[in-house]
């Protein structure tokens, strides 16, 4: 496990996670903040809600977009438990997240540092700063338990 205090942010998306697995939702949580303050949350969400797209990191920057009257999310950071999908991705370009940091990659569905690599290509608008590994033990314990407990 990790050796260091988690960001508090992160901490929050790891129990949001852990809220997704308690409803049958894939473990993945995350957090908007700006200026030290969250300003938006969310857990996927795509079965409870019937929504493809309510990932954890569109319903977080929904969120954060009507808490600040804006949907640019200039200045803001985003945590998320996991590597975003190619989706999420062009999400958080569109929305102009500052900088993004991620708990476990994804080597399978993700398409920061894997896959699409969203943010690498010339037609991307925005590009974030990334930081990856950030709660990266504890996030990948919670997708490990929950896709053992259904196998």
């Amino acid at each position: 496990m990790t050796r260091w205090p988690l960001p508090e942010p992160m901490a929050r998306a790891l129990a949001l996670a852990e809220e997704a697995a308690g409803a049958g939702e894939v473990p993945i949580g995350a957090v908007v903040v700006k200026d030290g303050r969250i300003v938006g949350e969310g857990r996927n969400a795509p079965r409870g809600l019937n929504d493809p797209t309510a990932h954890a990191e569109v319903v977080a920057i929904r969120a954060a977009a009507r808490a600040l009257g804006d949907e640019r999310l200039t200045g803001c950071e985003l945590f998320v438990t996991l590597e975003p999908c190619a989706m999420c991705a062009g999400a958080i370009a569109h929305a102009r997240i500052a900088r993004l940091t991620y708990a476990a990659p994804d080597p399978k569905g993700g398409a920061v540092e894997h896959g699409a690599r969203v943010f690498d290509h010339p037609q991307c608008l925005h590009r974030p700063e990334v930081v990856g590994g950030i709660g990266e033990n504890e996030a990948a314990a919670l997708l490990r338990e929950f896709f053992r407990s259904r196998r």
